[in-house]
C-alpha cells in the first residue's frame, strides 16, 4: 500500500469511527486497530487525533459546500431551490456519515469548518439570489439575507431530521421542501404584521 493509500485508508476508517462515537470517544488506539496499522503510522500522517479529525472535517465541509454553490447557478429561481435541496439531501445519503459528522460540531473543528459556518457560506449564495428577485418584485432587499438564513435553515434542519428518517424517499422529501419555501415565497405580503389579538399579549 503506498503512503497516499495508507493515508486515504486512514481517513475512512476515522471518518467511520468519528461519526459513529464521536471525537471525544474515538481514540488513537482504535483508529489504528481498525486500520490493522501501529499507533506510530496514524501519528506520522496526523500527527495525532486532532489532525486527522481537522482534515476529514475539511474535506466533507468542501465537499458540501461545492456541492450546494454548484446547485445554485443558473436556471429559474424554483430550479435553483430544487437543485439546492436535492444537493443537500444527495450528500445526507451518499455520505451519511461526512453529514453526521458536520452537524455534531464537535469544538475541536476549525471556525472555517463548522456546521454553522458552513451554513452561512451557502446562505450567502442564497442571498445573492434573494435580493434579485426582491429588487423586481418591489419587496424590501434589507430583508434578503434574514430569508437566506430563513430558507437555508429549513432546508438543513430536515436534512438532519432525515439522516435518521430517511422516510419518505430524497426527490418526495425535497419536493416537499420546495413546496412550502417556493409557495411561500410566491406569496409574501409586502408588509407583514402579526395579527396576533393585541389584548392578548
Amino acid at each position: 500500500m503506498t503512503g497516499t493509500e495508507r493515508r486515504q485508508q486512514l481517513l475512512d476508517v476515522a471518518k467511520a469511527l468519528f461519526a459513529e462515537k464521536g471525537f471525544d470517544g474515538t481514540s488513537i488506539e482504535e483508529i489504528a486497530h481498525r486500520a490493522n496499522v501501529s499507533k506510530p503510522v496514524v501519528y506520522e500522517h496526523f500527527g495525532g487525533k486532532e489532525g486527522i479529525y481537522a482534515v476529514v472535517v475539511d474535506r466533507e465541509t468542501h465537499a458540501l459546500l461545492d456541492r450546494m454553490v454548484s446547485s445554485l447557478h443558473g436556471g429559474h429561481p424554483r430550479l435553483m431551490l430544487e437543485q439546492a435541496a436535492v444537493a443537500l439531501l444527495g450528500y445526507v445519503e451518499e455520505s451519511h456519515d461526512g453529514f453526521r459528522i458536520l452537524v455534531r460540531d464537535s469544538p475541536v473543528a476549525s471556525t472555517t469548518g463548522t456546521f454553522s459556518t458552513l451554513l452561512n457560506d451557502i446562505a450567502s449564495q442564497v442571498e445573492h439570489i434573494l435580493a434579485n428577485q426582491f429588487a423586481a418584485r418591489g419587496y424590501d432587499v434589507k430583508l434578503a439575507p434574514m430569508y437566506a438564513q430563513a430558507l437555508v435553515g429549513m432546508v438543513a434542519l430536515t436534512g438532519q431530521w432525515w439522516l435518521d428518517a430517511r422516510k419518505p424517499k430524497r426527490d418526495e422529501v425535497a419536493a416537499q421542501l420546495v413546496n412550502l419555501a417556493w409557495n411561500g415565497l410566491s406569496h409574501l405580503e409586502q408588509k407583514p404584521a402579526l395579527r396576533l389579538d393585541t389584548d392578548a399579549r
